[in-house]
């Protein structure tokens, strides 16, 4: 069987000048429901690994086959359903990726409780929790599990005081009224599980995911059973690799965002899988971590950020075996969708091919977190980095132009029903078609062949103006910029509106940050702006960089669900830095075309 299937897809062009663009190739039919998936794969291979953590940390020595699982799911679907849950009583989970979260994420899917993951941040980086104050008194969970106690108490007790009862790992604190997680996991199911599991309609909600914010309470977008089986099998369809063989991840990515939790954990559900949890990340501190779970297990297909990559590469470089371990079974690398650096991206084809001697394509997708994820899939080989590709099977994209720009909307299975609690967000979510409006830009890689697909070009919302009236394309200079530096940064964001020129704060890769002196890095990024400027105008030159040090922070949304940084929160939080590129400032740190002396 072929790793991918051909494209084929057809282009309506509209008098309005909104270009419709379709895969001729049918939805084929998908599940009822998460659950299941689940209780067909336990019957199907009960013996098959399902899920584990590389740590070993959890119940059942941090590793669940399918039929334990199963069994693990339906034990605590009954503890749900005898605590209240229900539709309407949601699931709150506090704490990151483990194997108690997907376990009792299994059994609210078993029983059509929703369940509502939300960022770590929220409870761990707040000193008011005002964001777990709000999601608890708009969704009204009956029941908030966190894996730590003590680090997660003072959340816990704000979701207690909306009225849910609280699941802790290990033995509660005496007179904290707390259930064990192991309490719950030893109930009897009685056939209560099996007519909660019936009535699971794909209308019913299986989860809700709150994007990304930077103040206020984010949205809660509304995942349906639909939606996320209809997702898993749009991606069979272009994937056919994932029929072929179970698929097995070695993964990081939280289940807070959709590209980890419905993306990639909903993979593995829908296809027989294997999950391995990574308990690393691509920052500095952790990611010793993610080398240690792929020097132990070798996955089928690898999913990560841009930033993870650039971390990857230079130890897939220095360490043979560690990299033959890694590609042994590797099909595909898939990065979320935002352009790969140029030189990223070739520098990770030509490690793949000088390791395994075969091409291994370097894929991206892009969507959100209201489409399941997926909407578009470079299902081909080869595609330009940061080519989006082109829909999937059951997918309209509307192509509406704004400005300058093709705004991206959908329709389609896969698409939100709304917000919770929010009627006016929902209805100005849609156009009058009905088509999801996203924000996001595309154009073509060659408009006159759509099979090869799109490309990303930024948010439309990021794009500003300079005070002389000229608009910067933020997208477009961004990734510029970084394949301008040719591994020596790993992202950037861009700054200037209402300014006399562009600046930029920009992440050093971990091999610029070995160069033998600061000053001979510097200059490199001195010589690269002015290499950059050379020839263009005011809104393709940037003026002032400052490199930044610490990584972009995903649990504060400086990560978009989407996998990409988020230009606009991004420069909020760091506004102090960003005042100090618009000031007299000649401080050593700030960068300029040529030199600090220009």
């Amino acid at each position: 069987m072929a790793l991918f299937a051909a494209p084929d897809i057809a282009r309506t062009d509209r008098p309005d000048g909104s270009i419709l663009l379709e895969s001729r190739d049918l939805l084929a039919p998908y599940a009822r429901s998460l659950g299941d998936l689940l209780r067909a794969g336990s019957r199907a291979h009960p013996d098959r690994l399902l899920i584990t953590r590389v740590s070993g940390r959890g119940p059942n020595g941090g590793r669940y086959t399918w039929g334990e699982a199963k069994d693990a799911a339906h034990a605590l679907a009954q503890a749900l359903l005898d605590h209240g849950l229900s539709a309407d009583r949601p699931l709150l989970v506090l704490s990151g990726n483990s194997i108690e979260h997907a376990l009792l994420t299994y059994a609210a899917y078993t029983v059509g409780v929703p369940v509502v993951p939300i960022s770590t941040a929220y409870s761990l980086a707040s000193a008011d929790h005002a964001r777990v104050r709000a999601i608890a008194e708009l969704v009204r969970p009956g029941l908030v599990f966190a894996d730590d106690e003590k680090c997660y108490d003072a959340a816990l007790s704000v979701v207690e005081n909306a009225g849910a009862r609280a699941v802790v790992c290990g033995e509660p604190v005496t007179g904290t009224g707390r259930r064990a997680f192991a309490d719950l996991l030893a109930t009897t199911p009685t056939s209560a599980v099996g007519a909660a599991a019936a009535t699971v309609r794909p209308d019913s909600v299986a989860k809700i995911l709150f994007t990304s914010g930077s103040t206020g309470v984010p949205k809660g977008v509304l995942n349906t059973h639909q939606m996320l089986c209809a997702n898993q099998q749009q991606m069979r369809q272009v994937w056919p690799f994932l029929v072929q063989t179970p698929p097995v991840l070695v993964d990081w990515l939280p289940w807070s965002h959709t590209f980890g939790g419905n993306h990639n954990f909903n993979m593995i559900l829908a296809n027989g899988g294997t999950l391995h949890i990574d308990d690393g990340k691509p920052v500095s501190a952790l990611f010793d971590k993610t080398l240690a779970a792929l020097a132990t297990h070798s996955p089928t297909a690898y999913f990560n950020v841009p930033m993870g990559y650039q971390m990857l590469a230079p130890r897939l470089e220095s360490d043979p075996e560690f990299a033959e371990r890694f590609f042994s079974g590797v099909s595909i690398l898939f990065y979320a969708a935002a352009s790969l650096p140029t030189e990223l991206y070739h520098r990770l084809r030509a490690i793949a091919k000088d390791v395994t001697g075969r091409e291994i394509p370097l894929t991206s997708s892009w969507g959100t977190t209201e489409t399941g994820p997926a909407v578009t899939s470079a299902h081909y080989d080869p595609s330009p980095s940061g080519c989006i590709g082109v829909p999937i099977p059951g997918d309209v994209l509307k192509l509406v132009p704004t400005g300058s720009k093709l705004e991206i909307r959908v329709k389609g299975p896969n698409i939100t029903q709304g917000y919770v609690g929010a009627a006016s967000a929902t209805a100005a979510a849609f156009d009058d078609e009905g088509f999801y409006l996203t924000g996001d830009a595309v154009r073509f890689v060659d408009p006159d062949d759509m099979n090869l697909g799109l490309l990303f070009d930024g948010r439309i919302a990021e794009d500003f103006k300079l005070l002389s009236g000229t608009w910067v394309s933020v997208g477009n200079l961004r990734t510029a910029l970084v394949s301008a530096a040719g591994g020596l940064i790993t992202d950037a964001v861009i700054a200037g509106h209402d300014k006399d020129y562009v600046s930029a704060l920009a992440w050093p890769s971990a091999h610029a940050l070995k160069l033998t002196e600061d000053q001979e890095l510097r200059g490199r990024l001195c010589r690269v702006l002015a290499d950059l400027n050379r020839g263009q105008g005011s809104a393709a030159r940037i003026e002032r960089l400052i490199l930044l040090l610490e990584p972009p922070v995903l649990d504060a949304g400086e990560i978009t669900d989407k996998g990409y940084v988020n230009q606009r929160v991004v420069l909020e939080r760091r506004h102090e830095l960003v005042a100090r590129l618009y000031t007299e400032d000649s401080g050593a740190d700030i960068l300029r075309p040529g030199g600090n002396d220009k």
